[in-house]
C-alpha cells in the first residue's frame, strides 16, 4: 500500500533528488560581508568576542575585498572605527576621516566588481555611544540627527559607496538622505534603510568590534524597537519605503524570522536581514567547544533566514558560506 506521507519521503532518498526539489536555495549572491576598518593601526586585530573577524587596516581590507571578490561575494558593508570621538561624531562626515578614507581605496581597487556599501550612523564616532546628537537631558534629538545624517550620506558617496545603510532608526532619515544626495548630484547612490531595527541583546560583540559603549550606561530604547512588538516593524517599513529607500533591513535576523516574513510579503523593494553579531559569536563559541557543527548550524541558520524571504543577508559567516556553497 502506497501512503501520500511517502510521496515526500520517496524525494528525500538521496541528496540529489533533496537538491532536486529544494524549495530554498542559498547562494553566494545572496550574501553581504561587514568588514570593520579601524584608524591608526598597522596590523588587523582579531575581535576577541567574534573569532575569525578582525579589525582592518586600510591595506588589510583591500586584502580582504579581494579575498571576497573571488569566493564570488557581490558585497561589502564597511563600518569605520576612528580614534578621535566627540559629542558630534564628526569624523563620521570628514573627507579624511577613516571610512571615507577606506571606501576611496575599496573604490579604486575593486572598480565595480564589488557592491560598497556604507553604514550611515554616528555611534561609533560619538563619545557618549548614541547614534545621534545628545541633549542635556540625556536624550537623543532626532531632528538635528538628521542634518548630520545628510553630511555622512554625501561624504560617502563622494568617497565612492555605490549604497549607504543609514542605522540609527532616526524618524525622517530616509526622506533626508534622500534629499541630500540628490540635491548634490548622487541620485545614484542606493538607501539600503535599517528599517526594522530592534533594541537587541543580541549586538553585544558588535560593540566589542567597534568600541563603543553608551555613556552613563545608558542604552537605545528610546529609538530602537521593543524586541516584544511585531506590528510596528511593519509601519517603520512602509515609512521607510515611501521616503525612498530603495532596499529595507530588519535586524537581528535569526530571532525575528516572523517580521523578515512579513516584512517581505508586504513590500516590492529588496529585503535584507542582518545576522547579527551575537548571532555569529554563538555559533563560533559553541563550535569551539566541539557541541555542534559549525559549519553545518551557519548553513541552517542563515538558510532559514533565506526561508522567511530575505533577498539578502548581511552576515559574518560571507566567507565561510561562500566557501562552503563552492565546495
Amino acid at each position: 500500500m502506497s501512503y501520500p506521507a511517502r510521496r515526500m519521503r520517496r524525494l528525500r532518498r538521496t541528496p540529489a533528488l533533496r537538491r532536486l526539489v529544494a524549495e530554498t536555495r542559498l547562494s553566494v549572491d545572496d550574501l553581504v560581508a561587514p568588514l570593520f576598518v579601524r584608524e591608526g593601526i598597522d596590523t588587523p586585530r582579531p575581535v576577541a568576542s567574534m573569532p575569525g573577524v578582525v579589525q582592518h587596516t586600510t591595506a588589510s581590507l583591500v586584502k580582504e575585498a579581494h579575498r571576497l571578490v573571488t569566493l564570488g561575494v557581490p558585497a561589502l558593508i564597511l563600518f569605520g572605527i576612528p580614534c578621535q570621538r566627540d559629542a558630534t561624531g564628526s569624523q563620521a562626515w570628514a573627507p579624511d576621516g577613516i571610512a571615507q578614507v577606506a571606501l576611496g581605496e575599496l573604490r579604486d581597487e575593486l572598480g565595480d566588481a564589488m557592491v560598497v556599501m556604507a553604514d550611515l550612523c554616528l555611534d561609533e564616532y560619538t563619545d557618549h555611544g548614541h547614534c545621534g546628537v545628545v541633549r542635556p537631558s540625556g536624550s537623543v534629538d532626532n531632528d538635528a540627527t538628521l542634518d548630520l545624517y545628510a553630511r555622512v550620506a554625501v561624504a560617502q558617496a563622494e568617497a565612492g559607496a555605490d549604497v549607504v545603510a543609514p542605522s540609527g532608526m532616526m524618524d525622517g532619515q530616509v526622506g533626508a538622505i534622500r534629499a541630500a544626495l540628490d540635491g548634490v548630484g548622487h541620485s545614484e547612490v542606493a538607501i539600503l534603510a535599517y528599517a526594522a531595527k530592534y533594541a537587541s541583546a543580541l549586538y553585544g560583540p558588535f560593540r566589542d568590534a567597534v568600541e563603543v559603549s553608551i555613556a552613563g550606561g545608558g542604552d537605545r530604547r528610546g529609538y530602537q524597537q521593543d524586541f516584544r512588538n511585531r506590528q510596528e516593524a511593519r509601519a517603520e517599513v512602509a515609512l521607510d519605503v515611501a521616503e525612498g529607500a530603495d532596499m529595507v533591513m530588519v535586524k537581528p535576523a535569526l530571532a525575528y524570522l516572523d517580521v523578515v516574513a512579513e516584512v517581505a510579503g508586504a513590500v516590492d523593494v529588496p529585503v535584507a536581514a542582518y545576522h547579527t553579531s551575537g548571532e555569529y559569536a554563538m555559533i563560533k563559541a559553541a563550535a569551539e567547544r566541539g557541541w555542534i557543527d559549525g559549519p553545518a548550524v551557519a548553513l541552517e541558520h542563515v538558510s532559514a533566514v533565506k526561508r522567511a524571504g530575505a533577498d539578502l543577508i548581511l552576515t559574518y559567516l560571507a566567507a565561510d558560506l561562500a566557501e562552503l556553497l563552492g565546495s
